[in-house]
């Protein structure tokens, strides 16, 4: 095992994220990752310091052919971990690149299904379209309908498909020989391209109201409705962009058990399961009834947004309090 692959899963097994270790190290984040995708070479007052951090020899830090049990990360390990092949990493980073796209595009047709309704209706109304106010508005309803279809096939197909590997998310893993070198250095390739397309996909859901603001200023049904449509297309690209990157991103960060998906995080995640689907069916039972008592469905949407803010608030004073 070489150096890099060494320090992967010495720091996994403290439950460290890089940014954990490069701090002990005082070091930047950059340097750990660079480290970990060989892409340079730790100095020797750093090895020695990673071997004081994880209690190990610098022998077996520095020789490929040591041997493993000098430096007791077994004992650390959970018993039941999952040992991740380099083929079954490989068919996952390429089923995600695939599913990533058809769930940004099953999301994005989502937030476009609104348009035919909005538009068809209005043009009708203003004899821009040779139909009836009521065909316009059923045709824009079908339209809607046939959108939604495709995309919770194209969403539900590659959430099945992506079902094999949901243990990445839960489960503590321990990758073979040769995997987290890999993980890390296509990480770091892809950073790049991550961070572009996140930020043009948050700047175009930012700029999209725009349009919506110079038809108010300007004036008329017809301006109004288009500038709402584009604001729709301007969203839906930057929500795919957004989707996309994310979930590529994401594969990573599960491989090398960083970010959200920390053995720490994981543990954290199945000790709050109960809570969260108690939480929900409570918000959900309190919705329905309220809804159905006072029959005022258009104004009690607004449980889920305050619903979810209080979920993260409680989520976080759990955490406050154990740490204490």
């Amino acid at each position: 095992m070489i150096l890099a692959e060494k320090i992967i899963q010495l720091r996994k097994a403290q439950g460290w994220s890089q940014e954990e270790l490069a701090v002990r190290l005082e070091v930047s984040r950059q340097a750990v990752s660079k480290w970990e995708s060989m892409s340079s070479m730790p100095d020797i007052d750093k090895i020695m310091k990673l071997s004081e951090l994880f209690g190990v020899s610098t022998d077996y830090l520095l020789k490929e052919d040591a041997s493993q049990e000098t430096a007791c990360v077994d004992e650390r390990e959970p018993l039941s971990v999952r040992e991740i092949s380099l083929e079954e990493a490989g068919a996952y980073l390429a089923l995600v690149e695939k599913t990533s796209l058809k769930i940004s595009i099953g999301i994005a047709l989502c937030i476009l299904s609104a348009i035919p309704v909005i538009l068809l209706p209005i043009a009708s109304s203003q004899q821009r379209i040779p139909l009836e106010e009521s065909a316009a508005a059923s045709l824009g309803i079908v339209i809607l309908l046939l959108m939604v279809a495709a995309a919770v096939t194209l969403i539900l197909s590659s959430g099945m498909a992506l079902t094999p590997y949901e243990y990445l998310e839960k489960e503590p893993i321990k990758t073979e020989y040769g995997v987290a070198g890999i993980a890390e250095s296509k990480k770091e390739m892809y950073a790049p391209i991550y961070k572009k397309e996140l930020l043009t996909g948050i700047v175009l859901c930012i700029l999209s109201v725009l349009p919506l603001m110079g038809a108010i200023a300007l004036g008329g049904e017809w301006f109004v409705s288009c500038s709402v449509a584009l604001l729709l297309v301007l969203v839906a690209i930057g929500v795919r962009l957004i989707v996309r990157t994310q979930c590529v991103w994401e594969s990573y960060q599960k491989l090398l058990e960083e970010g959200d998906y920390t053995r720490e995080n994981k543990a954290e995640e199945k000790r709050n399961e109960p809570f969260t689907v108690f939480y929900w069916f409570l918000v959900l039972a309190i919705y329905i009834g309220v809804s159905l008592y006072t029959n005022n469905w258009e104004k009690t949407w607004i449980l889920w947004p305050v619903a979810a803010l209080l979920f993260c608030a409680l989520l976080g004073l759990k955490k406050m309090l154990t740490n204490k």
